[in-house]
């Protein structure tokens, strides 16, 4: 297939609100990672607490990617991700004009923001479902290259807080959601293939049945660690570059953009990669790859020379197995897109939540965050045998089912 047929097969408005959406709402997801060193500087909060701050979104998203899930098949795409994109502009415009003076008052501004993150279980059925299996990987790489909403992040909230403060940037952030949000209305189109509307009990059943399949578990491991290593460390970068390098935040902000930037570009890339030779090789390359890399971060020099190409590699090879993931997803689970979104964007969050505070927990309790890059490498290994273990079952079952696609 050439690129022109992929561009003509589906809604084209559709598939580039949906990278837009995921932008900015990945963009104000993940806010407090960069502001971290500035507000737990000024609340005197621990190594622990910050890491569980910075976590706080990347949790409540995956909870409430469970909740969009059922939401997309019940109401549609479009109306899903207006009544997110409604609570995120409250959300911010509220915590920006009442201010936020505690830990308790980042908690909650972080579950707002996990609304934000939540925004994957609508993008990606948004784009998945106005295309054919055997451009599943450009649609969802399209779509999801929202990731670099990050790098929006991390760059100008650190320059935005030292300009006006911390809290004026919540205020700030909800300016790009609302225009995005206009523009959603007017050119987002839910895709005439919609699965047939469920029952809220036949929804809670439909959860059952995927978590009765062992595939689908796979996926949120596979995904729990692309993924979530991913966001985990867009929200643990900033403090470890100030922590360990004694960066500003302004200067943490400028190299955590530059790695996830890395991670998101190359999304795509990975979905386009899949669509080629497959996705089971491409994760098992991803998988094997990040575990070296992890476990050389745990045992390298805390230098900028040494540490920032580590990270940016790593990133940029997290960013590949997302795309990959998100080609193999529709090919086994096309019936239930929505279901299985949020089932594993939930596996995405947790990895990412878990990642995200055991750094923090790691540096308070060893004073390095060595400890928590090594374990995430063991779950690497954990991914790679896992992906070793089903690959000739799924390419022998349903993926020899699919005419013309390479899983």
């Amino acid at each position: 297939m050439t690129d022109k047929s992929f561009w003509q097969s589906g809604h084209r408005p559709t598939l580039i609100m949906a990278f837009l959406y995921f932008d900015v709402a990945f963009m104000v997801w993940n806010l407090l990672g960069p502001l971290a060193p500035i507000f737990s500087k000024a609340l005197a909060l621990s190594p622990a607490q910050k890491g569980f701050i910075v976590a706080v979104p990347t949790l409540a998203g995956a909870v409430l990617r469970l909740v969009n899930g059922f939401l997309v098949d019940r109401i549609g795409q479009k109306v899903t991700g207006t009544i997110g994109q409604i609570i995120v502009i409250l959300g911010l415009v509220a915590a920006w004009h009442f201010g936020v003076a505690s830990m308790n008052g980042l908690i909650a501004v972080g579950i707002i923001l996990g609304f934000a993150g939540a925004s994957f279980a609508v993008a990606l059925p948004l784009a998945s479902r106005w295309y054919p299996p055997q451009h599943q990987g450009k649609a969802m790489g399209i779509a999801g290259m929202g990731n670099s909403g990050t790098v929006l992040a991390a760059i100008f909230a650190p320059l935005l807080a030292k300009a006006f403060g911390w809290e004026n940037v919540l205020g700030m952030a909800a300016i790009p959601v609302a225009i995005v949000f206009v523009a959603y209305l007017v050119f987002v189109k839910d895709s005439p293939h919609q699965p047939p509307a469920k029952s809220t009990g036949d929804y809670v059943k439909g959860y059952f049945k995927m978590l009765a399949d062992g595939d689908a578990w796979w996926f949120i491991l596979f995904y729990g660690v692309t993924f979530g290593g991913f966001v985990g460390l867009s929200g643990s970068l900033p403090s470890w570059y100030t922590g360990e390098l004694g960066f500003t935040p302004v200067q943490a902000g400028y190299a955590t953009a530059a790695c996830v930037f890395a991670g998101s570009l190359v999304r795509p890339m990975g979905g386009a990669l899949a669509d080629r030779i497959g996705g089971i090789k491409t994760l098992s390359g991803v998988y094997a790859l990040a575990a070296v890399l992890l476990v050389v971060i745990s045992q390298a020099p805390a230098s900028f020379a040494v540490m920032f190409p580590l990270f940016f590699l790593t990133m940029a090879t997290l960013g590949v197995g997302n795309g990959a993931v998100f080609q193999l997803v529709p090919q086994r689970f096309r019936h239930e897109i929505g279901v299985m979104t949020g089932l594993v964007g939930f596996g995405g969050g947790v990895g990412g939540f878990y990642l995200a505070s055991s750094l923090g927990l790691a540096k308070q309790w060893t004073g390095s965050m060595s400890s928590g890059f090594l374990i995430f490498a063991a779950l690497s290994v954990l991914a790679l045998a896992g992906l070793t273990g089903v690959k000739k079952r799924w390419r022998t079952t349903w993926g020899a089912a699919i005419s013309g696609v390479r899983i």
